[in-house]
């Protein structure tokens, strides 16, 4: 906008050296500049859709009598943050180096910060367009939020999900015991990226689902060992094995009977047993004096 009064004789609008209007005659080829006003007290123009190239000085030519004056603005263009290239969602193996991109455009200029979206809650990780991970690991797996912000309008947001492959380690593996007659089941569970596979063993057998009354089911995490109809010739230790293509782990898993030791009872109930043989000897002892 430009204020004038009656003195006025001559009006123009400037964009730099550039004339836009000169009176009510358009100068610019610019379909988005329009006259918006021509009285004898304002002279001002209207852009529409304005871009960040409109920015710069704009200046107000008049004329009058005496000498020609002016009067210059100076149009600022904020743009909204924009993110413009941000990196793919990602697999990689544990241990590896991992550099995460996030590019934005605004104005002024957006901040790009990083966060880690984990379980246990939004962590904070790099203010930066680059993230940069050092020997990653299995807990920094996850998505990864990207924001900018510049005050402008809201925050643009994007995410990147990073994979991290590990081998499978055995988290859970516990000895059972079942009557004769009665059903049993081993459980082995086994974390792993990607999914380990299952694979059971007595002694030095592989075991085939189906055969000898066994079931084995494996699904996801976990895989189980099923006998229906438990026998003796049943009881003893297995073998369970989880394998990915970075590896391999087993544990040590006994079917029992009632009754039975085995390596993974409870340490209570071995020192009660060995208490119990101790009182025993000791009466014999006294009986026999």
């Amino acid at each position: 906008r430009c204020t004038v009064d009656d003195r006025v004789t001559r009006v123009a609008w400037l964009n730099r050296s550039t004339i836009l209007y000169a009176g009510n005659d358009k100068w610019s080829i610019d379909n988005r500049v329009v006259i918006l006003s021509n009285t004898k007290t304002q002279y001002s123009i209207k852009i529409h859709n304005v871009d960040v190239y409109d920015e710069g000085p704009y200046t107000c030519s008049v004329q009058t009598d005496n000498h020609p004056k002016t009067s210059r603005v100076h149009l600022i263009v904020q743009v909204p943050p924009q993110i413009v290239n941000i990196s793919s969602d990602i697999t990689v193996n544990e241990g590896s180096s991992v550099t995460l991109m996030c590019l934005a455009f605004g104005r002024p200029e957006p901040t790009v910060t990083w966060r880690h979206l984990s379980g246990k809650g939004q962590g904070f990780v790099s203010e930066d367009e680059y993230l940069e991970i050092t020997g990653i690991t299995r807990e920094q797996s996850g998505e990864y939020e990207c924001s900018a912000v510049n005050d402008v309008a809201m925050p643009d947001v994007r995410k990147v999900k990073v994979t991290v492959n590990y081998p499978p380690y055995i988290s859970n593996a516990k000895n059972t015991g079942a009557s004769v007659g009665q059903k049993g089941i081993l459980q082995c569970e086994a974390s792993a990226v990607p999914l380990a596979e299952f694979q059971w063993f007595k002694e030095d057998t592989r075991l085939a689902n189906g055969l000898e009354g066994v079931r084995i089911e494996s699904k996801g995490r976990l895989s189980t060992l099923t006998f229906f109809n438990v026998s003796e010739k049943d009881y003893g230790n297995y073998t369970c094995v989880a394998t990915n293509k970075l590896g391999n782990t087993n544990a040590s898993i006994i079917l029992y009977g009632p009754g039975a030791v085995h390596d993974g009872g409870n340490a209570a109930s071995r020192t009660t047993a060995g208490l119990c043989l101790w009182a025993a000897l000791l009466a014999r002892l006294l009986l026999d004096f």
